[in-house]
């Protein structure tokens, strides 16, 4: 059995030497590493979790303004048709192009069952229709794919 000074206190790994001298497991040296390095872990994925929810944040902000054009620049002029295809400048029945770009909030309001604003019902159904057929490659694919993520 170990008697205990005033200078241990009855920790028995209180000396730097007394746990390796014995074989008996870690030194105190070891465990204060460790412990160290458990803190240093703990201040990483503290300062992780402080930098990425700002950028999560931009980034759903961002989403919310990019926008949609209608259609892409490289079939501007181009009319869309009541189920979303490009067509023919003048084909009856389909739409001219939207005047401006549509922001991301505006095309999820509208592809949740809303309409797009400042155009009529059924040119509103033509433009969601012409967003929801976007490929990769297209003006506005990238923004249409952002929206389509679920957000937490």
């Amino acid at each position: 059995m170990r008697e205990t000074t005033d200078t241990d206190h009855g920790d028995p790994g209180a000396g730097p030497d007394q746990g390796a001298a014995a074989g008996s497991g870690p030194s105190a040296v070891d465990a204060v590493a460790s412990r160290r390095r458990v803190l240093m872990l703990g201040a990483i994925g503290a300062s992780a979790v402080v930098s990425i929810r700002p950028a999560l944040a931009q980034t759903a902000g961002s989403v919310l303004n990019c926008e949609i054009p209608v259609p892409d620049a490289s079939r501007a002029g181009s009319y869309i048709a009541p189920d979303g295809k490009v067509v023919a400048n003048g084909t009856k029945g389909a739409f001219p192009g939207a005047p401006r770009p549509f922001k991301g909030e505006e095309a999820r309001r509208a592809l949740s069952g809303g309409q797009l604003p400042g155009v009529d019902y059924d040119r509103s159904k033509a433009y969601t229709n012409y967003i929801r057929r976007l490929q990769r490659g297209q003006g506005g694919f990238t923004c249409f794919a952002s929206l389509q993520m679920p957000r937490r």
